[in-house]
């Protein structure tokens, strides 16, 4: 039997649904050596978290998270809270000796993750960041080509990430539209996924050249919330955050790209797209069909040259020996179980759990630099935010 490690996860609501999901699924259908123990998830609202407990399948519940990560049973701690919240917690789980798995954006600021990370490597724990769309086959499957050449040099990057939950005038101010909670609105949120994207297949970001602009200024104040919802009120408040942002970015090995996040792409749910253009090929990604990549090559024949889609389901793909037959695809919750099993490897055998706090601090330094770059109106590098 494989040993077991305690959980306790922070936070409980749509992040937390999908984490609980990947804990439970983990060791069902993969062969691991260490295998989450789901023990405690923590809330504020008792009767919330109590009510998540049994839904979502955790032994016990708890209303204040440092009890949880004081805990000797708990040895890994998962923080799917607001982005205000990440630090303190991360901070205080490292100096418990926890191994720690946080949602991004990582931090609110570049001091913030940086402190996160040296907490971490001082501590000698496991630290990974929840980019979970590195984790879908279709996208190892294209870094694979890449590295193996099949791209040739890099020349573009083009990604965007697109959504228009809040393009209507009377949607609340919830937290993600208030900076001193989430940080940055469509930026953080998800651009930061396309910035991790970016460096996942092509690399470091050198410079960047950003604008970010907010569409509604103004919102009514919430006057209750259930799950990701919320009912609006008469009295209205200040949106804080972007509702769109879009930059361009030169990278360090010499391709150029560019990047683009929009809560109000009207007709697009959870659009997260990015083509990569080479000297021998191009690849194209699209979250909304995650079991797919097409794919160009150069080398081809002239007469039979063009993108042909590839079935990223056979059993010789990233992760997909755990699952089913070829042809029978996965879905979105897929790569957070993917996640949980590769930092359940990093645990057990002592390695590094990809991708990980650094890589948070990296994106967090390409999120400011573009961030200064709007304000500025200059081309900013991300290695000087400090």
């Amino acid at each position: 039997m494989p040993d077991k490690i305690g959980v306790g996860m922070i936070g409980y609501k749509f992040m937390g649904k999908a984490h609980s999901n990947a804990f439970r699924q983990a060791g069902h259908y993969f062969d691991l050596d260490l295998v989450p123990d789901m023990r405690v998830v923590c809330g504020r609202d008792a009767a919330g978290v109590s009510q998540a407990a049994d839904q979502l399948g955790w032994r016990e519940h708890a209303t204040s998270w440092r009890e949880v990560i004081a805990r000797d049973d708990i040895g890994l701690v998962d923080i799917t809270t607001g982005n205000d919240t990440h630090c303190e917690i991360a901070l205080a789980a490292a100096a418990a000796k926890k191994h720690i798995l946080c949602e991004k954006p990582l931090a609110m600021t570049v001091a913030e993750a940086r402190q996160m990370l040296d907490a971490a490597e001082k501590a000698g724990v496991r630290h990974m960041v929840n980019f979970n769309y590195r984790k879908v086959p279709a996208v190892q499957f294209a870094r694979k080509l890449i590295q193996e050449g099949a791209v040739g040099k890099i020349y573009h990057w083009r990604a965007v990430y697109l959504q228009d939950w809040i393009v209507d005038p009377n949607f609340p101010l919830v937290w993600r539209l208030k900076k001193e909670l989430a940080g940055s609105g469509a930026h953080g949120d998800i651009n930061a996924h396309i910035i991790d994207l970016s460096r996942f297949l092509v690399g470091e970001i050198a410079e960047v050249s950003g604008l970010m602009t907010t569409f509604i200024k103004q919102r009514p104040e919430p006057t209750s919330m259930t799950g990701i919802s919320a009912t609006a009120g008469e009295k209205m408040g200040e949106v804080t955050v972007d509702d769109a942002a879009a930059f361009i970015a030169r990278f360090e090995n010499g391709a150029i790209g560019a990047f683009e996040a929009s809560r109000f792409a009207t007709g697009h749910k959870n659009f997260n797209s990015f083509e990569v253009n080479g000297s021998e090929g191009s690849l194209i990604f699209n979250l909304e069909r995650l079991n797919e990549l097409q794919y160009f090559s150069r080398r081809d024949p002239t007469d039979r040259q063009g993108f042909r889609t590839i079935m990223v389901t056979e059993s010789e793909h990233p992760f997909l020996q755990g699952w089913w037959p070829p042809g029978h695809t996965i879905g979105w919750e897929h790569s957070f179980t993917h996640q949980v099993v590769d930092l359940m490897n990093a645990i057990a055998h002592s390695k590094p759990a990809s991708p990980t706090f650094e890589d948070g601090l990296r994106c967090q330094q390409v999120l400011e630099a573009v961030e200064q770059s709007a304000v500025n109106r200059t081309w900013m590098k991300p290695a000087e935010m400090r």
